[in-house]
């Protein structure tokens, strides 16, 4: 059940009612650190803010929301409990605001949310809380959710299409104007589901009319991209869950509009970049990130241009990543690096063979991460699966020459991402 009193067609979050959620939130939430990066200023030859959401209670911005929405009900339509579906961050959110408003809740997440993630959401609600593990992406969990409760009293609360969610997101805009330096001349968005995008977009398009707003989404899961580009709400029949804070299908009705109207566009990031930055701003900034929350950083490559002596502000949206996933991070990071490759590679079937792939195919700096081959005595080559670390993206054509040369090259296993989702 949701309360009653639905926005109507055209619905956009204004001021007031963003100024109120900020007064529901006083007291339960950070206001998190708007702080100077000298070294991705010096980088990308811009002045690079980051708004620190990681550092929120639930270590993500999801908590405004949740909280907005949870304390804008009345005592009655609580008298059932809350619902919702979530990913991770969403549901630490409902289940900090249950906690703290001593209400009942069950929480439905994916069977693939990240144990992290799982077990940070039960530590937070406690007894309070019930979790329900359905679905394999958010989409099928937040179907699973809305036929569970359709009969029941509880309020749901959407993890992005809802108004009062949106209005609690719009506290961000309002703080980072409010903490700004000056004038901010871009401002990076993670974009998901859209309420983000949508709540702070609303605030700083209003007040600051100058500013640029992009969405960033990854790229294995940019509904909001296609949504904008087909001029209407699209479900993506794949997706890429890796970025599990941001993968959708499908965007909100609501949110679609409002981000229509207050992004200047949405761009897209590819799943490595994420990991590259993840790994960059822990070992260079200290700071630990999740997949979602290094999006609107590791989209300033891109924009390297455009913002170059410009003041930009990117929002670190979440900080709730599984080092569980470290190893699956650093893959990915190295393969769009351009320093790790699989091949197949076909080994004559002599003795030496081997040996000779070592000492004339392999670089002084390339390594043997991966190494799968059996003997097949009644044919003349025995395929091999092999990856290979090299130092730097130049090595990777000289080692293919020296394979071909010398008759070890079989197949170049990065270009076949049908055949690579069994490696990475």
């Amino acid at each position: 059940m949701n309360p009653a009193g639905a926005p109507a067609a055209g619905w956009f979050p204004g001021p007031e009612a963003i100024r109120q959620a900020a007064e529901r939130l006083d007291g339960v939430i950070v206001r998190t650190p708007l702080e100077h990066d000298a070294r991705l200023s010096e980088d990308y030859g811009a002045e690079v803010l980051l708004k620190r959401e990681d550092l929120q209670p639930v270590r993500s911005y999801k908590i405004r929301g949740a909280y907005n929405k949870i304390r804008s009900c009345t005592e009655a339509e609580l008298a059932g409990g809350v619902s919702c579906a979530s990913a991770g961050n969403h549901a630490q959110g409902v289940a900090y605001a249950c906690r703290k408003l001593g209400i009942r809740g069950t929480i439905y997440m994916p069977r693939t949310t990240p144990a992290q993630k799982f077990e940070r959401v039960r530590a937070i609600g406690g007894s309070l809380i019930e979790i329900v593990l359905t679905g394999d992406v958010y989409d099928e969990t937040e179907q699973a959710a809305l036929e569970r409760v359709a009969g029941d009293d509880s309020v749901f609360v959407h993890a992005f299409d809802d108004a009062r969610v949106i209005e609690g997101q719009g506290t961000l805009g309002r703080e980072i104007l409010d903490d700004a330096p000056g004038p901010i001349d871009f401002l990076l968005v993670p974009v998901g589901g859209g309420g983000l995008a949508a709540g702070v977009g609303s605030w700083v398009r209003e007040d600051s009319p100058s500013t640029r707003i992009i969405g960033v989404e990854p790229a294995g899961a940019a509904s909001m991209r296609a949504s904008f580009d087909r001029g209407a709400v699209v479900t993506l029949e794949a997706m890429d869950p890796f970025t599990d804070g941001a993968a959708v299908r499908t965007v909100g009705t609501l949110t679609f509009p409002i981000c229509r109207r207050v992004l200047e566009r949405v761009v897209t990031v590819p799943e490595g970049r994420i990991c590259s930055m993840i790994l960059r701003m822990y070992n260079e900034h200290g700071i630990i990130v999740e997949p979602a929350g290094a999006l609107s950083v590791a989209a300033l490559e891109d924009l390297r241009e455009e913002i170059r002596g410009k003041r930009v502000v990117a929002i670190v949206s979440g900080g709730n990543n599984d080092f569980r996933r470290i190893e699956e991070i650093r893959e990915r990071a190295l393969i769009h690096e351009g320093k790790k490759h699989y091949f197949i590679v076909r080994f004559p079937q002599r003795a030496g063979a081997l040996r000779q792939f070592l000492n004339e195919v392999l670089g002084p700096d390339d390594d043997i991460t991966h190494f799968a081959y059996s003997k097949k005595t009644d044919r003349e080559r025995g395929p091999a699966v092999v990856g290979l670390e090299l130092k730097d993206r130049a090595a990777l054509e000289p080692l293919m020459d020296r394979m071909k040369a010398l008759g070890f090259f079989g197949e170049y296993l990065n270009e076949r991402p049908d055949l690579m989702r069994y490696l990475v």
